[in-house]
Parts: structure tokens; C-alpha cells; sequence
């Protein structure tokens, strides 16, 4: 496979250290490794399982906003790991975060108690105003939490009678791809010839707050939770109607049921707020976080939540060996900080208007809707002429530019939240580009 390629004309910085931490270039000789991207995609074809399309593209390193392949060539990435990188790759403060507790402790289990996990309990509940947190790995493990504590909370709190409670979640949700997740899913792929699925959860229409209540109306005594996303991600930044996540916390408390709110892509600063909840002064009973906890330093998700509700969960009855090991205690506290001291929320803010005012004022039959919060944004496309999103994709990666379609109709854009103002302009110039060029 013979992989077209373009060297970018982004100036290297000569001393790393001299550079702003925030959407810094590397100073120090980059090693791209020893193997071709031709070579990287044949092993990975080869060796590993086929449960992943994707770009043609070989990333070999990073740093701040862009991406290099083997050969050198320099991208931006508008993807950020699915919004895990919000911080920016290898982001100085982090990584040197993860390099001085490396040498010291990196895991000790949860069978005994270690000198960093109290300290990042500490923090990070008081960060996000909750009372407690059970820490995690990935995003998909704080679902799984948070679906049985809710569980636990409305048999224990609610009164709910015995292997009788219900879930609620909305159609074309996206929350992982375990098998208590896409029990919750509507989307085929994640679901065919994988059953028989999690009973006890219903879905409805998102963005449709008479749904909510009429469900809770007729079966309201056994829900114990609705579990929504308040931007959904995968399903192509669908922006919910103003008010409404208010609105359903509002009926949950009516009828005496969990709001908890899965930010694992849309926290962290990416929407323009701390939390995509705090557009609409929302605080959820339980919160879902992962992703850019770490700034994709490290699987890292947390459960926050009250005393009432997490303690519901006793000794032996919810765990992992990495849940809360010192490593990520220490790298999360880093990134965390990171995230307030660099002002990135505000940064996301500002840059989204510039971003999509931009997207919206390329003229292209291609371009249906533009949509999106902070720098987290998507493009519908409407196919003509045999161009559809992947062909696009494949033309911003020509210009420099890494995104990806979900949903073969819509790409999503979400550079990392450390990207200047000047290197926006110029990735929308390249973008502006392409939609020029391609009918």
C-alpha cells in the first residue's frame, strides 16, 4: 500500500524548554522509530483484531496539537483521541508528573492504602464539587459503575424491589461497547449477534423531555436512574434543545430518580465549560468522567457522587486492581490543574465561535448543518457526486488535517483544547481548502 504524503510547512522550534507549555512544538530531535507507516499498518492488519476502521494514517509521535507520522510528515489532530486529549499530547506538566511517580510507586491494588490516592480524592472531589469518587480506568468502566450503583442505590434507598430496577437512556447514546453498555445502545453495530442483552433498561428519544416523563409516569416506582449524555458525542455532536437537560434533571428529582450524566467526552473544558452540564446550572446526582482526566497519559475514569449515594457500595462488591493506582493519581492531579491553570475551558469557548462561524461560512453544497459547543464540533455531510465523509477525510489528512466520520455522514472536529487562535485560522484555511478543491 503506497500512502500519499505531505510535509507540512510548521516551523519546529530549536529549545523545547523556551516554548509556552501550551501548544508547544518539540525542541529535541524527533525519533519517529524504525518502522515504516506501509510496515506499522501491515503488522497491525496482520496481528491484530479487525474491531477498528481506521484513518490511513501512522501516528509515531506527538506534541500539543499535532501529530507526526514516521516519515515526518506534521499534522494537526482534530480528533484528540475522541476528546481524551484536551490537554494537548505530552503536555510537559504531565509528563512529568507520570516520570517522577514512575520511579517511585506505580501500583500497589486496592488490598492496601497508598500515600497518592487519598490526596487525588481529595482533589478531585473538590475540583468538581461532589462529596466522593470511585476511581476507574476507561470511560466505559465508569458507566458500568455507574449503572450499578444506581441499581444498588434504588434497591438499598428507593425501595425498589429486588432484580425489579429499570435504567432509563436515550437513543443513539454512545457509552461504551461492554456488554452492559450496548444493552443500552441502539445502534445495530454494536449490537448484532452479541445478545442476549442486559435486562432492565429502557431507552427512549433524546432531546425529549415528555418521553422522560411519560415513561417515569407509568413505570417511575422501579427507574432508578436516567443516564444521558448532555452533548451526544458518537452520534455526531447532537446538541440537545436548550433547557432540556435541565428539564430532565427537573422530572427525575419529581419522581425520585438518579440524574447522572455521562461527560466522558463532552468534560474536562472540551464543550467551553468545565462540565457540558454547567451550560444549564445542572449538577447530577452521579458523574461519569474520563478521557482527558489524564490527557490520554493513562486510562483514568472517576464516578463522583454524594456519601449517601457511593456508599451504598460496600467492601467486595465493586472494584479494580488499577482502580486509583498511584500513577494515575499523580498524572490526573497534573492534567487536572492543567486544564485550570491554562485557562483551556475558556480557550474552547472562544476558539468554538471563531471555529464554526468559520465552517459555517464555507460555501459547499457538501456542508449541510455545522453544529457543536466549545471545540467540540462536527460537520454534516451530505454526499454528492461520490465524496461522502470518508473521501473527505482522506483529503484533510492530504492537508495536514486528522479527522474521522462517525456515522458515515458527519465528521467530527475536536482539536486539543491547547490550540492557538493563529493555528485554528490556519487549520480552517486548510479545511476551507479542501471543500474547495474536491468537486
Amino acid at each position: 500500500m503506497k500512502l500519499k504524503l505531505t510535509i507540512l510547512d510548521i516551523p519546529n522550534p530549536t529549545d523545547r524548554k523556551e516554548q509556552k507549555i501550551t501548544g508547544g512544538l518539540m525542541a529535541e530531535r524527533l525519533e519517529f522509530g524504525n518502522i515504516s507507516s506501509e510496515k506499522a499498518m501491515e503488522l497491525e492488519e496482520t496481528y491484530g483484531a479487525h474491531n477498528y476502521h481506521p484513518l490511513p494514517v501512522v501516528i509515531a509521535k506527538g506534541d500539543g496539537p499535532f501529530v507526526w507520522d514516521p516519515e515526518g510528515n506534521k499534522y494537526y489532530d482534530f480528533l484528540s483521541a475522541y476528546s481524551a486529549i484536551n490537554q494537548g499530547h505530552c503536555h510537559l506538566k504531565i509528563i512529568d508528573a507520570l516520570i517522577n511517580q514512575a520511579e517511585i510507586l506505580t501500583l500497589t491494588s486496592r488490598a492496601f492504602f497508598n500515600n497518592k490516592l487519598g490526596e487525588y480524592e481529595k482533589f478531585i472531589t473538590e475540583y468538581f464539587g461532589f462529596e466522593m469518587v470511585l476511581p476507574m480506568n476507561t470511560g466505559v468502566e465508569g458507566v458500568e459503575t455507574a449503572m450499578k450503583l444506581a441499581r444498588r442505590w434504588g434497591y438499598v434507598k428507593k425501595g425498589i424491589e429486588d432484580n425489579k430496577a429499570k435504567i432509563i437512556f436515550c437513543e443513539n447514546n454512545f457509552h461504551g461497547r461492554t456488554l452492559g453498555a450496548i444493552s443500552a445502545s441502539t445502534d445495530h453495530d454494536c449490537r448484532r449477534q452479541f445478545g442476549p442483552f442486559l435486562p432492565g433498561v429502557i431507552k427512549i428519544p433524546y432531546n425529549n423531555t415528555e418521553a422522560l416523563e411519560r415513561v417515569l409516569q407509568e413505570q417511575g416506582d422501579e427507574v432508578c436512574a436516567f443516564i444521558v449524555e448532555p452533548i451526544q458525542g458518537e452520534a455526531g455532536v447532537f446538541v440537545p434543545d436548550e433547557g432540556y437537560i435541565k428539564n430532565c434533571y427537573d422530572i427525575c428529582k419529581k419522581y425520585n430518580v438518579l440524574f447522572i450524566a455521562d461527560e466522558v467526552q463532552t468534560g474536562i473544558g472540551r464543550t467551553g465549560r468545565l462540565l457540558a452540564c454547567d451550560y444549564e446550572d445542572v449538577k447530577p446526582d452521579v458523574l461519569i468522567l474520563g478521557k482527558a482526566i489524564s490527557s490520554g497519559v493513562l486510562p483514568v475514569s472517576a464516578v463522583l457522587s454524594s456519601r449517601e449515594i457511593l456508599l451504598t457500595i460496600k467492601p467486595g462488591e465493586h472494584g479494580s486492581t488499577f482502580g486509583g493506582f498511584p500513577l494515575a493519581c499523580v498524572v490526573a492531579t497534573a492534567a487536572l490543574k492543567v486544564i485550570k491553570d491554562e485557562k483551556l475551558t475558556e480557550n474552547a469557548e472562544r476558539l468554538g465561535k471563531i471555529f464554526r462561524a468559520a465552517l459555517e461560512a464555507i460555501d459547499s453544497p457538501l456542508i449541510e448543518i455545522v453544529r457543536g459547543k466549545g471545540l467540540l464540533n462536527a460537520i454534516v455531510i451530505k454526499p454528492k457526486d461520490g465524496i461522502d465523509a470518508w473521501k473527505i477525510c482522506l483529503k484533510l489528512k492530504e492537508k495536514g488535517i486528522l479527522a474521522k466520520p462517525t456515522h458515515e455522514h458527519i465528521i467530527r472536529f475536536a482539536p486539543p483544547l491547547v490550540i492557538t487562535e493563529d493555528q485554528l485560522r490556519d487549520a480552517l484555511a486548510r479545511i476551507k481548502t479542501v471543500f474547495d478543491e474536491i468537486l
